[in-house]
């Protein structure tokens, strides 16, 4: 397996651009190190695959002989439709709605991979927008989706019409729908008076754009789609504010709130949701990456008209979900409820940032420190300067994630400890050092 990179050549012995030359043994690495085969070394993983590995490697509780079993007797089927009464799919959405959800939705609909879920809330957003104009005797198609500037909801289907217009490689030739999209007011860091003078009024003028985006679309908007935090786009923060704006949007204008936190889910804030920590509650959640299984959550406004995940398949048996992720999903829930990794993500994230902040006081080219549990980022200069850091941080055995032209990205798994953080810290000082030509 060849871990993603920043878009950057390397030497001739190496695999292309965009891929770090890695070849990832899981079977000897451990705790926030991974090992590669390839050069037979333990690096220190603080890109944690995409997010797509929620604690570090091989927790014991993971290689339970009980648990191994069951995953190797459930790897010899995979039944097209996993709702059966008292299958492992059937446990795990009691427990995803009482531990995960916390009982604030009424619905659930598992998918096949994040990209599904985003399509399967927009269309369930799209269905119940036609509805309610049915039941209000308008004509209006009501099939457009209002999203927002360096957002990203995959490459499947109608989330296509929503990549950035000037998306390079196949993205580019494919048709898309002409839906409103606006700006994204995020945060500046650090965030003195006037920069939150500057994120108040650049909020102001993407609401006054959603305004009008309605005006000219009467009846025509089914919901708003939105990350709170914009990844792709360069780990872009939200305030709480402008999202509580845009519920009160949502409620006056007959448009469903979607929240994509397909990347910022299941626990990587110090919450299950990071939305919790604004205290703004979606019509629709997105959820997938960390979480092993991949979805869409409803509140009750989604009934308002009918049963609409219900009648999303037709009537058809369709693959909800697959077998050994549930099971997987499901233990990791106990694990981080029996361990209290949320609150370790909550104290870690803040240690991390606090020896973030301090490196950029040494290190001048390392700005704008943001985070929120385990999840921090911050920039460098330029986009040639990042890509030199991130491979300078991997000549040092570290490993960060690239995200929007020039930010860099530093995960901790959810059960970080503050060991492995303040190497982490010292790995990338070496590395930044490294990259700008500078002797520790």
């Amino acid at each position: 397996m060849l871990l993603h990179g920043p878009h950057a050549k390397r030497s001739n012995d190496e695999p292309g651009p965009g891929l770090f030359p890695v070849v990832v043994d899981l079977a000897a690495s451990g705790g926030a190190y991974l090992r590669d085969a390839r050069q037979q070394k333990d690096l220190l993983d603080f890109c944690g695959v995409a997010r797509t590995v929620p604690l570090g490697y091989n927790h014991p509780r993971l290689c339970e002989a009980d648990l191994l079993a069951l995953l190797g007797r459930l790897a010899a089927h995979r039944p097209c439709n996993c709702e059966l009464v008292g299958s492992p799919i059937d446990e795990l959405n009691e427990t995803f709605d009482i531990l995960v959800l916390g009982g604030h939705f009424s619905d659930n609909l598992f998918a096949d991979g994040d990209w599904a879920a985003v399509e399967n809330a927009l269309k369930a957003a799209i269905v119940w927008k036609q509805r309610k104009n049915l039941l209000g005797k308008t004509k209006r198609r009501g099939t457009q989706i209002l999203h927002f500037a360096n957002g990203f909801h995959g490459n499947l289907g109608l989330s296509m019409s929503m990549l950035e217009p000037t998306e390079a490689g196949v993205t580019q030739f494919m048709p898309r729908l002409k839906w409103p999209r606006v700006g994204s007011p995020a945060v500046s860091y650090p965030l003195h008076e006037a920069a939150l003078a500057r994120v108040e009024q650049e909020e102001a003028q993407v609401l006054a754009q959603i305004d009008a985006a309605y005006e000219q679309n009467p009846g025509e908007i089914a919901a708003i789609l939105i990350e709170t935090i914009q990844s792709h786009g360069g780990d872009r923060f939200l305030r709480a504010q402008f999202l509580a704006a845009l519920r009160r949007v949502c409620d006056e204008r007959e448009s469903l709130l979607v929240f994509d936190e397909t990347r910022t889910g299941f626990g990587v804030t110090g919450q299950w949701w990071d939305h919790q920590h604004h205290q703004v509650l979606p019509d629709l959640l997105i959820y997938g990456g960390a979480a092993q299984v991949s979805g869409v959550a409803a509140t009750e406004r989604l009934l308002e008209c009918g049963p609409v995940f219900d009648d999303l398949d037709n009537g058809y048996p369709h693959l909800t979900a697959n077998l050994i992720d549930v099971v997987r999903c499901r233990r990791l829930i106990e694990i981080i409820r029996d361990s209290d990794l949320l609150g370790n993500a909550t104290n870690m994230g803040a240690y991390q940032r606090k020896l973030l902040g301090e490196l950029s006081q040494s290190q001048p080219e390392v700005t704008a420190v943001r985070g929120r549990g385990t999840w921090a980022a911050f920039d460098l200069p330029t986009p040639e300067d990042r890509d030199r850091v991130l491979w300078a941080c991997f000549e040092e055995e570290l490993l960060l994630a690239p995200t929007g032209s020039r930010s860099l990205r530093m995960f901790g798994a959810l059960d970080v400890t503050a060991d492995a953080i303040g190497r982490g810290i010292a790995q990338l000082e070496a590395g930044v050092r490294r990259a700008f030509g500078r002797r520790g």
